[in-house]
C-alpha cells in the first residue's frame, strides 16, 4: 500500500502575524488544481499529495484577500513551506458570473447534484427530477439506481423517514423544495462502524432549501371524469430539522396504483439480514400476471390509501419516528390465456377464461426509536402489519367450463427488532441483537361447482371443492458480537442461535349435493409439526481502507430440523453443519474509478412447504404434495465489476459479470394433462446454471442539453424440467437493451424517448423437444411545451411490438394529452388529462419460459378523460 505525503507550513504578514483563511493551491507544471486548503487561525496550512501525482513538477501558491499572492516550487515533498505576504491596496475588480450549465460537484464518497439546474417548467415532484440526473435511473416502480446499483436508503435532509419505502417521496415532495439531491457512496449509516466495517451501499439523501424548512408544504387536488372517474389527494410535509412528517390521503379509480407507495425496494436484503424465512402464500385464484405496461394503461381500480409518516429528532442523535398506513382498494381483471408445454413430439395446450376481483385491505404500523452517536448506537423497530385479502373469480377453462373461485386470507404479522451497539475502550465495539416474529396467515378457496370429479369424488357430481390452508409461525434471531479495530482492518466475531415453530394445517374438502362434507382423498389433509433450530458464529475481516476495501466473512452454522405427523408416518431429524464463505473486494483505480469482485457460497434447507405429505390444491388446476426429503442447496456466486465516474463531465458507465450455480438434491416432477397438473418432488440430482453479463453507460452532453443512457444485459439460464416423465434440460438466453434521451430544447420545449428490446430464446437438447423465440420492442416518447410562463402542455406516447415464431406478430400504440394552466394569484393548477386517445382496449402479452409459452390477452380501460384543480398551501 502507499501512503500518501503531505505539504505543511505556515502564512504570515510581513509583521509575523498569522494569515488565517488564506488559499493554498497545490498545482502540476500544467497549472492543474490537484489540492486545495486554507489556512487555520494560526496560519498554518497542509496540502495531501495524491499518490499517484508526478512529484518532479507541483508548485504550492498562496493566496488572500488584501495580500499578493506568493508561490514556490516543490523540491522535497517532505519540507515545510513558509510564507510571509506583503499587503496590497488594490481594489477588487467587480466579477459577473453567468453559468447555464448544470451544476454537479463531488467530495469523497459524495456527489451532489443541484436540483434546480435540472428541474423542467413542467415537473411537479421530486422523482420527475431525479429520473433526469445523469447517472441515476428510476425503473417504473420508482426503484433508483445509480450507476446500475440499487440505492440503499433515500434520506430527507439526513434523516431516514421512509425506510426503503421512498416512492412516497419520489411521488410527493414538490421539486421546488429541494435544494440538491446527494448520492453517497461507501454508506455507513451506522456512526459506531464508520471507517471500522466496509459497507458498498450507495444512498441518497435529499437536501431542503433553507425556507421551506421553515413553513408547512402542502398540496391538495380533487377531480372527476368521463367515463365516472375520479382522481384527489391532499398532503401535508414538514422539513424542519428536529421534525420531519409526510403526511396524505388519496383515492382514485383512474388507473393510478396507490399501493406502489408501500413498495419496499429492498425487502429481499432485509430479510436475508434478519434471516427469516417468512412463509408466503400457498393458495391462489391461478391467475395471469400483469401485462407489461404502466399501471394506468390496465388497472380497473378503487383505490383509497391514508399514508402518516412522522419523525422528531428529540436530541443531537436520538430520533423517534412512526410510519402508519392503510390502504383498500378493490381490482377488477379480464383476460384470456392460451398455454403450451412443448415435450418431444407432443404440444399440451390448455386455455382459460377469468374474471377477477379482488379486495385488498392493508393496515401497518411501525415504530422506530434510533440512537446513532459514535460510542453507542440503540435501535429498536416494532412492526404490526395485518392484511386481508378477499378474491372472487369467475372461471371457463379447459375441463373447468363455468366455475366460480372465492378466495380470503387474514395475515397478521407482528415483529420487534432490537439491536445496540457500545463502543468500548481501545475502539472495540460490542454489539447485542434480538429479533422476535409472529406470523399468522389462515386461507380459505371455494370452487363451485365442483370440479375434476374424476380426481376428487368418484366420477359424481358434487357442489364446491374447499381448500383451507395456515402456517402458524414463531420466530426468533439472537446473537452478541465483538468488533476489534486495529490500524488497517477490523476484527468481528459472533456468536447467536435463530429457533423456529411452526405448524402447517391443511384440508382439501368436498361438499356433495345434499350439504354432506367429507375429505376429497384420504391424502386431503395435513396436520405437520415443524422445530428449526439454529446455533452459529462467525468470523470476519474488514479493511475500509482508501483506495483498497476488503470484507471477509467466515460463518459457521448447526442446524437441526425436526419434523413429524403421525398420519404419514413421518417422524425425521435432520442435522447439517454448514459452512458459508463469503468476500468482496474494491479496489480504486483512481478517485473515480473502481474495480469490484465478490464470491459467494451458500448452503440452504428446505422449509416446511417441502416437508408435508398431503395433496393442496394450489391452484384450480394444480395438486402438490412431496415424496422426497427436504431439498438441500448449495449456490456459488461469482461477480466482477468496474464501475467509472467522471464527476465535472458528467460520464458514468460500469460493467458487470455474474456466475451462478446451485446444485440440488431434488426435482419437481410434473404430471400435466390439458385440464390438470400433479406435482411431486423427487429425489433427483439436479443442477442450475446462470450466466449474466450487463453494462450501463449515461452521459449529460452540456451543447445540446441532454442526457444520453443506455444498458444492455444479456443472461442464460441452464436448468431442468421432469415433464410426464422425461427429464428435458432447457437453455434459455435472454438479450435486452434499452436507450434512452432526455434533452431541453429550450426554457420551453423538452423531449424525452426511451426504446427497450428484448429478445427471448428457449431450447433443449433433447431431439424433438424443439425450440422457439419471442422478441419485444417497446417505444416510449414525451414532448413538452409551454406556450407561456402559465400554460403546460404534454403529448406522450407508448408503441408496443411483439415478434414471435409461434404466432402473428403485435402492435399496440397508445397516446395521452394533457394542458395544464397554473393560476399564481391563488398558487392553484387547473389540468385536462386525456389517457388513451387511441382507445385501445385490449393488449397481448407473451411470455416465454424453458418450454413453456404462455400468451395472456387483457381487457384494458380505454379512453377516458379528466378534469383536475390543484392548490398549493
Amino acid at each position: 500500500m502507499g501512503y500518501a505525503q503531505t505539504i505543511k507550513g505556515t502564512i504570515t504578514d510581513s509583521l509575523g502575524k498569522a494569515v488565517p483563511y488564506a488559499n493554498a493551491k497545490l498545482t502540476t507544471g500544467s497549472n492543474l488544481i490537484i489540492a486545495f486548503s486554507t489556512s487555520d487561525n494560526k496560519g498554518n496550512y497542509s496540502l495531501a499529495v495524491p499518490a499517484d501525482a508526478d512529484k518532479s513538477s507541483l508548485k504550492v501558491e498562496i493566496s488572500s484577500v488584501g495580500y499578493k499572492k506568493q508561490s514556490k516550487v516543490i523540491t522535497n515533498v517532505t519540507a515545510s513551506y513558509n510564507f510571509k505576504l506583503s499587503s496590497t491596496n488594490n481594489a477588487l475588480e467587480a466579477v459577473t458570473v453567468k453559468n447555464k450549465r448544470p451544476r454537479i460537484t463531488a467530495r469523497g464518497d459524495t456527489l451532489n447534484y443541484s436540483a434546480a439546474d435540472f428541474t423542467s417548467p413542467q415537473d411537479r415532484v421530486i422523482g420527475d427530477v431525479i429520473k433526469r440526473l445523469p447517472g441515476v435511473e428510476m425503473d417504473d416502480n420508482g426503484k433508483i439506481k445509480y450507476n446500475g446499483k440499487a440505492i440503499s436508503s433515500l434520506y430527507i435532509g439526513g434523516d431516514n423517514l421512509l425506510d426503503d419505502k421512498y416512492n412516497i417521496a419520489t411521488k410527493t415532495i414538490p421539486n421546488g423544495v429541494v435544494d440538491k439531491v446527494q448520492i453517497m457512496e461507501n454508506h455507513q449509516p451506522i456512526k459506531a462502524l464508520k471507517d471500522k466495517v466496509v459497507s458498498d451501499d450507495v444512498a441518497m439523501n435529499l437536501t431542503i432549501k433553507s425556507d421551506a424548512k421553515m413553513q408547512m408544504v402542502g398540496q391538495g387536488n380533487m377531480g372527476g371524469g368521463l367515463p365516472g372517474k375520479y382522481d384527489g389527494n391532499i398532503n401535508a410535509m414538514m422539513f424542519k430539522d428536529k421534525y420531519k412528517a409526510i403526511n396524505y390521503v388519496k383515492g382514485n379509480n383512474v388507473g393510478i396504483e396507490v399501493q406502489n407507495d408501500l413498495i419496499s425496494h429492498n425487502l429481499s436484503a432485509y430479510l436475508s439480514r434478519l434471516d427469516n424465512n417468512k412463509p408466503d402464500n400457498l393458495l391462489s385464484l391461478g391467475a395471469a400476471g400483469n401485462p407489461n405496461l404502466p399501471t394506468n394503461r390496465y388497472l380497473f381500480n378503487r383505490s383509497g390509501l391514508v399514508n402518516l409518516n412522522n419523525l422528531v429528532n428529540i436530541k443531537k442523535d436520538v430520533q423517534l419516528k412512526a410510519n402508519l398506513s392503510y390502504l383498500h382498494d378493490r381490482q377488477l381483471q379480464q383476460y384470456s390465456k392460451v398455454r403450451e408445454t412443448y415435450l418431444p413430439n407432443d404440444t399440451i395446450r390448455f386455455t382459460e377464461l377469468q374474471d377477477n376481483r379482488r379486495r385488498p385491505d392493508l393496515l401497518r404500523a411501525q415504530t422506530t426509536l434510533n440512537i446513532n452517536k459514535s460510542q453507542y448506537y440503540l435501535n429498536n423497530n416494532l412492526i404490526a402489519d395485518y392484511e386481508h385479502n378477499a378474491s372472487y373469480s369467475g372461471l371457463n377453462a379447459t375441463g373447468t367450463p363455468g366455475s366460480l373461485q372465492n378466495l380470503a386470507n387474514r395475515k397478521f404479522d407482528l415483529s420487534n427488532e432490537f439491536n445496540i451497539m457500545k463502543t468500548g475502550n481501545g475502539g472495540n465495539v460490542y454489539e447485542g441483537y434480538s429479533y422476535i416474529n409472529r406470523l399468522s396467515n389462515p386461507e380459505r378457496r371455494i370452487l363451485e361447482p365442483g370440479i375434476n370429479q374424476d380426481i376428487f369424488n368418484n366420477n359424481e357430481p358434487y357442489t364446491q371443492l374447499v381448500q383451507t390452508v395456515n402456517i402458524p409461525t414463531f420466530f426468533t434471531n439472537n446473537y452478541v458480537s465483538l468488533k476489534r479495530s486495529g490500524n488497517t482492518f477490523t476484527q468481528s466475531y459472533k456468536a447467536g442461535f435463530s429457533l423456529q415453530s411452526q405448524q402447517l394445517e391443511s384440508a382439501l374438502s368436498v361438499v356433495q349435493t345434499d350439504g354432506d362434507v367429507a375429505q376429497a382423498s384420504n391424502t386431503a389433509t395435513n396436520n405437520l409439526d415443524w422445530f428449526k433450530s439454529k446455533v452459529y458464529g462467525e468470523a470476519a475481516i474488514d479493511m475500509p481502507g482508501e483506495k483498497f476495501k476488503l470484507n471477509m466473512r467466515l460463518p459457521v452454522s448447526l442446524q437441526n430440523i425436526n419434523f413429524s405427523e403421525a398420519k404419514y408416518a413421518v417422524d425425521q431429524r435432520l442435522t447439517r453443519l454448514y459452512f458459508d464463505p463469503h468476500v468482496s473486494v474494491r479496489y480504486n483505480t483512481s478517485a473515480e474509478q473502481y474495480v469490484s469482485a465478490a464470491y459467494n457460497y451458500r448452503n440452504d434447507i428446505g422449509d416446511i412447504t417441502q416437508a408435508y405429505r398431503g395433496d393442496i390444491l394450489l391452484n384450480y388446476r394444480t395438486l402438490q404434495a412431496n415424496s422426497a426429503d427436504l431439498s438441500e442447496r448449495k449456490t456459488q456466486t461469482a461477480i466482477l465489476g468496474y464501475t467509472y465516474r467522471k464527476a465535472i463531465k458528467m460520464f458514468f458507465w460500469g460493467v458487470n459479470a455474474m456466475y451462478s450455480h446451485v446444485n440440488l438434491n431434488n426435482i419437481t416432477s410434473s404430471q400435466i394433462t390439458s385440464t390438470f397438473q400433479r406435482q411431486i418432488v423427487l429425489p433427483y440430482a439436479n443442477d442450475m446454471d446462470m450466466f449474466t453479463l450487463s453494462g450501463n453507460v449515461s452521459k449529460y452532453v452540456y451543447p445540446l442539453h441532454t442526457t444520453f443512457a443506455g444498458g444492455y444485459t444479456w443472461q442464460n439460464n441452464k436448468l431442468n424440467q421432469f415433464l410426464n416423465g422425461l427429464l428435458l434440460p432447457y437453455n434459455t438466453i435472454a438479450n435486452s437493451i434499452n436507450s434512452s434521451v432526455e434533452t431541453k430544447i429550450s426554457n420551453r420545449i423538452n423531449v424525452s424517448y426511451k426504446i427497450n428490446a428484448v429478445r427471448t430464446l428457449s431450447r433443449s437438447s433433447v431431439a424433438g423437444a424443439g425450440s422457439t423465440n419471442v422478441t419485444q420492442l417497446q417505444h416510449q416518447g414525451a414532448f413538452n411545451y409551454n406556450p407561456t410562463s402559465n400554460l403546460f402542455l404534454k403529448l406522450s406516447g407508448d408503441h408496443y411490438f411483439t415478434s414471435q415464431a409461434i404466432g402473428s406478430n403485435l402492435n399496440y400504440s397508445f397516446a395521452d394529452f394533457s394542458a395544464r394552466f397554473k393560476v399564481n394569484k391563488f398558487k392553484s393548477d387547473i389540468e385536462l388529462n386525456i389517457l388513451n386517445i387511441f382507445d385501445t382496449k385490449t393488449y397481448s402479452s407473451p411470455l416465454l419460459t424453458a418450454n413453456n409459452y404462455v400468451n395472456s390477452v387483457y381487457t384494458l380501460p380505454g379512453r377516458m378523460a379528466t378534469m383536475k384543480v390543484s392548490f398549493n398551501f
